[in-house]
């Protein structure tokens, strides 16, 4: 992995719906994914992660609204893209030959009255409409190879397949066309511990051989832990902490961090008690003043509940790559 960047937004800020009714979702996010890097983005459930996902692809479903931003992509020869001026029809070109994403819940992404072979060679043929029919099964052959998926399963329908193998198919169509960028949203939920221990193995395996970058999204930190290289957490639309995954789980800054990491048990050594977060998420409709966190934040003090702190370097560490949005970290902090 290189420190360069491959996919880089700045300030992105969506809304759903329009005026003053609009609920913001995305808050000024700002956010480098690196070549050949895992970035893990997790949260509660409302947090924004999804929101962020197909915002900077433009994905987003009605009534989403990208309200500002920038979304760029670096590729490895040539000028940066801006994401969000290109035109439907670059744009249509771009997705999936450069980025891709697996999105949550395979059975209702994949079609259910189509094989899996006509779904992988329809999305070769939508981007490489020259290839011949028997250029495309063979690569569909190939994909699944890739995945652990056995040839003869080409013919058969999603209902006929595993949740597991379903999921598998999905990151077999994403990489058809071998993006530099994978974008995973929640792609091993309602799936059981082992589906997603195969599951993350094959994705590790196959970024060490294909060498794409991943933005992999999902509320289970502990599974960020074991596989991404870089962790940002979201809370109420926001990123709030970013930092290496070792040094996150060794030592994380922001208490929200720090309460999704007592929220499972510990991957190693000895037990012990789950604590979980108090309270529950903040309403987008009405988001408290100040730090989102702060009503349910045990080490809240005085500016918390009035300011809201920048998502910046910790004042007093050495530690490269890390930031926090907290007022228990900044340079203007006021003893409580």
């Amino acid at each position: 992995m290189t420190r360069e960047p491959v996919l880089s937004i700045r300030n992105l800020s969506v809304d759903y719906g329009l005026g003053d009714a609009a609920v913001r979702a995305v808050r000024d996010v700002s956010l480098t994914l690196h070549r050949g890097e895992v970035l893990g983005l997790a949260g509660e459930s409302g947090s924004g992660k999804s929101t962020l996902a197909y915002g900077m692809l433009r994905l987003l479903p009605p009534p989403g609204v990208i309200r500002g931003g920038q979304v760029t992509y670096h590729p490895r020869d040539g000028e940066p893209i801006e994401l969000l001026s290109l035109s439907r029809k670059r744009l249509r070109r771009f997705r999936w030959a450069e980025v891709a994403i697996v999105f949550q819940g395979a059975m209702n992404s994949l079609n259910p009255v189509h094989t899996v072979a006509t779904q992988l060679t329809d999305v070769i043929a939508a981007h490489e409409p020259r290839t011949t029919a028997a250029a495309r099964r063979a690569r569909a052959v190939e994909l699944l190879k890739l995945v652990g998926i056995n040839a003869d399963r080409l013919g058969s329908y999603p209902h006929q397949l595993s949740g597991g193998m379903r999921q598998r198919v999905m990151i077999a169509m994403a990489l058809a066309l071998e993006p530099r960028v994978v974008v995973m949203d929640e792609p091993t939920t309602a799936l059981d511990v082992v589906m997603q221990r195969q599951i993350l193995a094959t994705l590790v395996e196959l970024r060490e051989r294909i060498g794409f970058s991943v933005l992999f999204i999902t509320h289970d930190l502990s599974l960020l832990v074991e596989f991404s290289d870089r962790i940002a957490i979201m809370y109420g639309g926001r990123i709030v902490e970013s930092a290496p995954a070792a040094e996150l789980y060794r030592s994380s800054l922001h208490p929200y961090s720090d309460g999704l990491l007592h929220s499972f048990p510990a991957l190693r050594g000895p037990r012990r008690e789950l604590s979980g977060i108090p309270g529950s998420p903040p309403d987008l409709r009405a988001m408290p003043a100040g730090c989102a966190f702060h009503p349910r934040c045990p080490k809240a003090f005085d500016p918390c509940a009035d300011r809201a702190p920048e998502l910046a370097e910790p004042a007093g560490r050495e530690d490269a790559g890390r930031s926090v949005a907290c007022w228990l970290h900044t340079a203007e902090r006021v003893t409580p």
